[in-house]
């Protein structure tokens, strides 16, 4: 069964964004990690040293493994930053800036 059924939720409109130049949907209150998971993404980072892919690990913005750039800001962390419409959200490969 559906969560949102057994709790009664009613969620606001759902909005757009993109990831890695392809739309998404999100809901209103998601962070940017639920969006990315409700739409099938899991990975969304590697790592410095060998590229490995990562996503969310902990969930509450203490690994660091979530790290997303968001409208050119590198080092976001995808379980606390909220998702915005239109919000221009990018897989991060090492630390993020031109190395």
């Amino acid at each position: 069964m559906n969560p949102l059924k057994l709790v009664r939720a009613r969620p606001g409109t759902p909005f757009a964004l993109t990831f890695d130049g392809r739309e998404i949907e999100a809901l209103p209150g998601q962070t940017i990690a639920a969006a990315l998971w409700s739409s099938g993404v899991t990975a969304w980072r590697t790592t410095r040293g060998g590229g490995r892919a990562r996503g969310v690990f902990c969930g509450i913005g203490v690994c660091f493994d979530c790290l997303v750039t968001v409208d050119g800001r590198p080092n976001q962390r995808a379980c606390l930053v909220p998702a915005a419409p239109g919000a221009d959200i990018r897989t991060q490969e090492g630390t993020g800036h031109d190395d």
